[in-house]
């Protein structure tokens, strides 16, 4: 099987998130895979998870979005140029944000962080081989906000 790759570069701005989950969903479906709807659909809100964490935390610029699908997982990628790592928080009950990261440790069956050369890479798989959570490599922290 081939490797099937989409890059968008998306501009750090709240509007531009759902513009570019559309993008790439449709992109994604455009492979001809065998992906089912509960892929894309868990694509879908991991896409638009880290999309908008990027756009909330990294400031300006660009944020750059990859989406891979090997033989065994569908890999979504998304870079900007903030050093600074995400950490995953229980926001206070009546909170109307933070729990994005708690979204995607539950909706992949892998995901983390690493820094790069001019920011950091966000990241999540949704495995191909079992419908099961199998484990979460680089596990966000958990801290009280």
């Amino acid at each position: 099987m081939a490797v099937h790759r989409l890059d968008l570069s998306v501009p750090a701005t709240a509007q531009a998130v759902t513009a570019a989950r559309h993008q790439a969903v449709d992109g994604i479906r455009d492979w001809d895979t065998e992906l089912d709807d509960e892929v894309l659909h868990t694509a879908a809100l991991l896409i638009s998870e880290l999309l908008a964490n990027a756009v909330q935390h990294a400031g300006t610029g660009r944020i750059c979005l990859t989406s891979r699908l090997t033989t065994t997982a569908l890999r979504i990628e998304v870079s900007d140029s903030s050093s600074l790592l995400p950490v995953a928080g229980l926001p206070d009950q009546d909170a109307e944000s933070g729990r994005g990261l708690l979204l995607v440790a539950a909706l992949a069956d892998r995901h983390g962080v690493e820094p790069t050369p001019t920011g950091k890479r966000c990241w999540a798989e949704i495995s191909r081989s079992t419908p099961t959570k199998t484990e979460t490599a680089d596990s966000l922290p958990l801290t009280r906000n």
